[in-house]
């Protein structure tokens, strides 16, 4: 006898087998699917995410310091007309830490969205303190140093969530 597959609202996926315990397109948990809730509920709960998962924290924090390593301190090593020190290097962070946050919010099973946010707050730290120690021509005061850290984080955020709406794809119309 053929089991009824389930529907994922979350992602729309509509081959989930029904022992499951989440969605295997999105990673939603399958339980929490076969509750009905209301098309307010399900629309607040979109891209939630159910709380922090430890392997993909440290596989945001490998790519955050893979990414930042290579473009903000070893490309100026190679192509020496570029020069990510101080200030500079700081404004380079911000686009390397967005890209980032959306490479792991592309390739993560589920909602994702604090682990690349996580992995770039750490990464932040040492590459602002090494950031501060190199400046030389183009000084910044600390506090500019600290904004700009911040900054980067956060638009790691919005990475996150473009890489989970690329993965994801556009939303299904609710059929009424």
């Amino acid at each position: 006898m053929a089991s009824k597959h389930v529907f994922c609202p979350s992602c729309g996926f509509p081959k989930n087998p029904p022992d499951s315990v989440r969605c295997a397109s999105c990673g939603a948990k399958i339980e929490e699917l076969t509750r009905s809730r209301t098309r307010d509920e399900e629309y607040e709960r979109r891209f939630q995410q159910e709380g922090v998962n430890m392997p993909w924290l440290f596989i945001a924090l490998g790519v955050q310091t893979v990414l930042t390593a290579a473009i903000v301190f070893g490309l100026p090593q190679v192509i020496t007309k570029l020069d990510f020190e101080g200030g500079n290097g700081m404004t380079m962070c911000i686009p390397v830490w967005f890209v980032g946050g959306m490479l792991v919010g592309m390739v993560s099973p589920g909602r994702t969205f604090v682990e690349p946010m996580l992995g770039s707050f750490l990464v932040a730290i040492p590459s602002t303190a090494l950031l501060i120690q190199s400046q030389t021509v183009r000084t910044l005061p600390t506090f500019l140093y600290v904004i700009l850290a911040a900054i980067g984080v956060l638009f790691t955020l919005v990475g996150a969530y473009v890489g989970e709406r690329i993965q994801v794809g556009p939303s299904l119309k609710p059929t009424e």
